[in-house]
């Protein structure tokens, strides 16, 4: 930035849409440019200059008409914006050294016809700007220092100015003319007695954007927006691009994140200023190529979040300056840097060999498939960015431009929680089935699709890195992937979309995908079909095989009403597998009916022998880390709700074979993390088994605090009572009740 000039070159511009202080705020393209050289030292001026701009497009707002008084026949014989920028610097810098001076600087009236009208058109256009538009004095800044009584330098204008010094405006019918002959009287006035002012407000211009770590000091909320709509392969520098004569913060992109570590199409970008940042908002519903960009307010703390710095490992890593970051996706688990290396090859060398390689890893130290990796040049990046999509091992690779906050967003998610939960294990023993809605309702919209022919080792991971960007078209508890009779993997998924037409879209663009060594078919189909799959059906191209569940003979009833006292089940009969069912109308019961519907175990065989209908439900969630159930063993029932009921029935037996006589204790205020050896500990002495035990569960499929004991006798169970009630259990005091 210049520190002192001999000169000043007074600068006026107007677009073919908003002018004044909405200059720059529609998208307009320039078509005037007046100017006039004030020499310093003389203080003279030069001859004014005028010239017009062609612009691409020729449609004049009726608001540009009648400001300018240009016409549509006048700009066609214009010449393009590159044309008039060579002559402008080429007349200023003769006219310059025709006075015998060595340099200039543009003075304008506001920003705007600098940072939002000529650095934003030269950047859509591919324009490399003369070095003179990178630095300028603001004269309403000038005159405030000299003037510090007339107000806010953001709300002076040209009359205000030559009002409050008495001089009386210059008035012509030429458009550019008058703001330009206007100015230079004010800059005259100012250097001379009894101001004597210089002109030291040297603004300017960032050639490029700075990337690196962002500080985690405070961050002023007036100096940060957020971005929507961006191309979710935008990188920081394309950003920067589209707010290009703002001036952004060192580190100051950062790139937003979804809960499956992809990008969402948001960006929190903070600038050196306020004044820079609200300029940024005028930037709403600008174009980034075809796509609009939403420009809203943040704060801070937002940035903060997103940017904020990691471990000590990211520091280091985000320690070198100015180097190029690349992203990897979907590389091999078993993947080393050297295989990373050898696959980017000598053209695009790594900074620092495997110190430029950062792999990203789930807490436990599992590889999660990302790498980040420093270039030192744009060259050497560019030779990476070829590779995008080439094989290593048996999967394909994706590379894209990172930043240095996406790589402390990445660190933050993996390793504070995994994207996607783990399944927690399944309970020790059958959970009773509740008189409560299930999981899935049925529906003919065709809003799901089918995913088939899946690895057997595929996780959920895989699933919606398969899925790419249309995860986030996913609906809430909508991932199942089907089991087989023996628990396995069975090559099968559904997915519950938003829409139909999203479904279509899937179906559409990831049918026939591959996925590790596999192509996957997707089919759209409804929720209906679907749910005939779960539940032991099938479905091909030959139509749909009801599930044995939904045979007359098979299907027990899914609500506890009973018509007939004598129809109840003995108590034996509590426990049960599974069960999930499309729910059917209840009859209206003809006596006070038990919450729980009974099945004998006797009967399971026959009932159940042929139901393929174990499945896994995965929740992905937009903003946090899922909590799913693993099997169809969790049913919709609050926490201490399923316990209340089963002890107000009489004492069940909880044995596989056979029936077992004895009293029911319920245990309260358990840890969540106690376990059937735990209570077994905790009951040390009493002789008691794992089959006695069941741990209740929530509708979450964590365990909800509770359990249910059986004890030999009541005499024992009264003693156990006595004894360890109130006792702690990781201390944690636990209450324990008879069940009468």
């Amino acid at each position: 930035m210049a520190s002192h000039s001999d000169t000043l070159v007074v600068f006026f511009g107007a677009t073919a849409g908003a002018n004044g202080g909405k200059l720059g705020s529609d998208e307009r393209e320039l078509i005037l440019l007046v100017w006039q050289i004030v020499d310093l030292h003389e203080k003279k001026v030069g001859k004014l200059q005028r010239c017009l701009v062609k612009p691409d497009s020729l449609d004049l707002t009726e608001q540009c008409k009648e400001e300018t008084s240009l016409t549509v026949d006048e700009l066609l014989k214009a010449e393009a914006l590159d044309s008039v920028l060579q002559q402008v610097q080429q007349s200023v810098s003769a006219e310059v050294k025709a006075l015998g001076r060595s340099s200039y600087t543009l003075c304008v009236d506001g920003p705007l016809i600098i940072r939002q009208v000529l650095h934003p058109e030269a950047s859509k256009k591919n324009l490399v700007l003369p070095e003179c538009f990178y630095s300028f004095v603001d004269l309403r800044k000038e005159f405030h220092k000299c003037c510090p009584n007339s107000g806010p330098a953001k709300d002076l204008t040209l009359s205000s100015m030559l009002d409050y010094v008495c001089i009386p405006p210059v008035e012509d019918q030429m458009a550019g003319v008058t703001e330009v002959e206007n100015m230079v009287l004010i800059a005259l006035h100012i250097l001379d007695e009894p101001y004597n002012h210089q002109f030291t407000g040297f603004e300017a211009v960032k050639y490029k954007f700075e990337s690196g770590a962002c500080k985690t000091e405070a961050v002023d909320s007036e100096t940060v927006i957020r971005a929507r709509g961006l191309p979710w392969q935008s990188s920081d520098q394309d950003i920067a691009r589209f707010f290009k004569g703002l001036n952004i913060a060192k580190g100051g992109v950062a790139l937003c994140l979804n809960a499956q570590g992809r990008r969402n199409g948001e960006a929190l970008v903070r600038f050196i200023n306020s004044e820079h940042r609200d300029m940024a908002l005028e930037r709403h519903k600008h174009h980034m190529g075809s796509r609009y960009i939403e420009v809203y307010k943040a704060t801070g703390e937002e940035f903060l979040k997103i940017a904020g710095g990691t471990s000590n490992e990211v520091t280091q890593f985000l320690s070198k300056e100015n180097q190029v970051i690349i992203r990897m996706r979907g590389l091999p688990f078993t993947a080393t840097p050297q295989d990373v290396l050898g696959f980017l090859g000598a053209e695009s060398p790594v900074t620092d060999a495997t110190e430029g390689l950062l792999f990203v890893k789930y807490p436990d130290g599992r590889p999660t498939g990302d790498a980040f990796v420093l270039f030192a040049c744009e060259e050497y990046a560019q030779n990476a960015l070829k590779k995008h999509k080439q094989i290593l091992g048996k999967r394909y690779i994706e590379l894209f431009r990172s930043t240095a906050a996406e790589v402390q967003q990445v660190l933050n998610r993996y390793m504070s929680t995994p994207l996607i939960s783990t399944l927690p294990p399944p309970p020790m023993v059958q959970m009773p089935v509740m008189a409560a809605q299930p999981f899935l309702t049925t529906g003919t919209t065709r809003d799901c699709v089918r995913l088939r022919g899946l690895p057997y080792t595929a996780a959920i991971e895989d699933i919606l890195e398969f899925m790419g960007e249309h995860t986030i078209d996913i609906k809430p508890h909508g991932v199942h992937m089907v089991l087989n009779q023996q628990g396995r993997p069975s090559g099968d998924a559904f997915i519950q979309m938003k829409s139909s037409d999203r479904a279509f879209m899937v179906s559409q663009k990831c049918h026939k995908k591959m996925m590790k060594d596999r192509y996957v078919e997707v089919f759209q189909c409804s929720t209906e079909e679907m749910s005939y799959v779960l539940m032991g059906g099938t479905l091909n191209r030959s139509g749909l095989s009801p599930p044995p569940c939904k045979l007359p003979c098979l299907s027990p009833p899914t609500y506890a009403a009973f018509t007939n006292p004598a129809a109840m089940l003995p108590t034996e009969a509590l426990y049960q597998p599974p069960l999930l069912a499309t729910p059917r109308t209840p009859q209206p019961p003809t006596h006070q009916a038990p919450t729980l519907a009974y099945y004998p175990p006797q009967a399971h065989a026959q009932l159940y022998m042929n139901m393929n209908m174990n499945y896994t439900a995965y929740y992905p969630r937009p903003l946090s880390p899922p909590v799913s159930p693993s099997t169809m063993s969790y049913f919709a029932a609050p926490p201490g709700s399923m316990a209340a009921a089963v002890a107000a029935q009489p004492p069940p037996a909880m044995l596989q074979h056979g029936a077992q006589h004895g009293a029911l204790v319920r245990m309260q205020g358990l840890p969540y993390n106690a376990g059937v050896k735990d209570i077994l500990s905790f009951f040390q002495g009493y002789q008691l088994n794992p089959d006695t035990i069941l741990v209740l569960y929530n509708l979450s499929g964590q365990r909800s605090g509770e359990a249910l004991v059986t004890f030999p006798s009541e005499e024992t169970a009264r003693r156990a009572v006595a004894e360890r009630s109130n006792q702690n259990l990781y201390g944690h005091p636990v209450r324990l009740l008879c069940c009468k």
